[in-house]
């Protein structure tokens, strides 16, 4: 029999508490999915989510009588979060699918536990633990645990079907927990659907590719992703480069001690051309801080490793850091990979950690003039101002940022005088 009862997360008492008030007076809860799935891998565990024959409402009830906080983050589908001590549960009763259109579901709440595993995508996903701790497995989930098989439930096609986002999600859970090869059935079902997937959000799109981008190595996901065209519908701009560098980053990563970087993965498997990434983030809904920090990348020149560092330093304040980190991440590693290391090979890969390091040391100067001291120099509100100032702040740059605000104003009249 498995149990994951000696583990210590089971044991913490805010858990221990809502189990016991929602098994109280006939109610049966018990944990489901990611925390269960990981406790028997030998995996840290996150969330805790759980599923119960009570209503929402009967949730909701109970947690208020027993003082703990109850928000209806999706009650609508079943879910009731219960707060304790500012740690979130999520509780949602039991489903079953009434409709679907590959989106979205209409459920109809249950006691059926079968039902509801069911439902459910993956067989990994759709392992209960009751508040004894003993795992109860309603569709052959152990087996592909202890085999480290990612397999959906029941008929692949119709569970992609029921949501086309579930063909991501198969490759991101083979990323994280899967061995040796896909599942074939899994493989050829997400082949045959690869075109709904236009049909989904780009924010769920990227949500998850983002999410399968971090796994510690997605190599392997990847490859089967470009194998059955899937890739080619998320990432069409990996068709002609290729996904063949993410081998040299993830070596990379592991022996410099670099944590996983969605985004430097990406960058990775995408071509660094301005307008394609630019299209890219925009297709996929990026936050604004990754597109920024993707077309720094893009706009970044190739490193010639002999740059002085002076020369750097003026190349960083231009181009922004980071940017050029990606870019030196990516370098550093490719310089990794090749084979046919020799002394020059080596002094390149020193080289690059270097100016790694000294990019992700550096920081910006202010540069110590602003657009009133052209004001106040006497010279007219309009595009003159900026034009001045832009011209002081690359002599100044090109002087290694060491000229003092005494001397720029000193430069700054004898541009005006000039313009005069």
């Amino acid at each position: 029999m498995s149990s994951i009862a000696g583990q210590e997360w089971f044991s913490k008492p805010n858990l221990q508490r809502i189990l016991a008030l929602l098994n109280a007076d006939g109610g049966e809860t018990r944990i489901v999915g990611g925390a269960v799935r990981n406790a028997l891998m030998q995996m840290p565990v996150g969330d805790i989510d759980m599923a119960t024959t009570l209503s929402p409402q009967d949730v909701t009830e109970r947690a208020k009588d027993a003082g703990i906080k109850a928000v209806p983050t999706g009650v609508e589908h079943g879910t009731v979060t219960l707060v304790l001590d500012g740690e979130g549960f999520e509780v949602t009763t039991l489903r079953r699918d009434v409709e679907t259109d590959g989106r979205h579901a209409q459920v109809a709440f249950g006691t059926d536990w079968t039902e509801d595993a069911e439902r459910r995508d993956l067989t990994i996903n759709a392992l209960y633990a009751d508040a004894s701790g003993k795992v109860i497995d309603l569709i052959g989930g152990l087996p592909d645990i202890e085999k480290r098989n990612v397999r959906f439930i029941g008929d692949a096609d119709r569970r992609i079907t029921e949501d086309y986002l579930r063909i991501l999600r198969f490759f991101r859970f083979f990323a994280y927990y899967g061995s040796g090869r896909p599942d074939a059935d899994g493989l050829r079902a997400s082949a045959r659907a690869k075109d709904k997937i236009s049909t989904l959000s780009a924010e769920r799109v990227w949500s998850e590719m983002r999410k399968l981008l971090s796994a510690t190595d997605p190599s392997r996901a990847l490859l089967w992703m470009r194998q059955s065209g899937v890739s080619s519908q998320v990432l069409p701009e990996t068709e002609k480069w290729g996904i063949d560098a993410i081998h040299g980053l993830v070596a990379a990563e592991q022996a410099l001690g670099w944590a996983p970087d969605a985004m430097v993965r990406l960058a990775a498997i995408v071509p660094p051309e301005v307008e394609r990434i630019a299209s890219m983030t925009s297709r996929l809904r990026m936050s604004n801080a990754d597109a920024k920090r993707l077309k720094q990348w893009a706009f970044a020149p190739t490193i010639d490793p002999a740059i002085t560092d002076a020369a750097f330093d003026r190349l960083l304040y231009r181009q922004g850091v980071e940017g050029m980190i990606l870019r030196l991440q990516l370098a550093l590693s490719s310089a990794r990979a090749d084979v046919s290391a020799g002394e020059a090979a080596m002094q390149k890969i020193a080289r690059l950690s270097a100016l790694l390091a000294r990019a992700q040391k550096f920081e910006r100067p202010n540069f110590p003039l602003t657009g009133a001291d052209v004001l106040a120099a006497g010279i007219a509100p309009g595009p003159k101002v900026g034009q001045i100032l832009n011209e002081l702040e690359e002599k100044w740059i090109d002087f290694n940022f060491s000229l003092d605000r005494s001397v720029l104003i000193g430069k700054l009249k004898a541009v005006v005088g000039t313009a005069s």
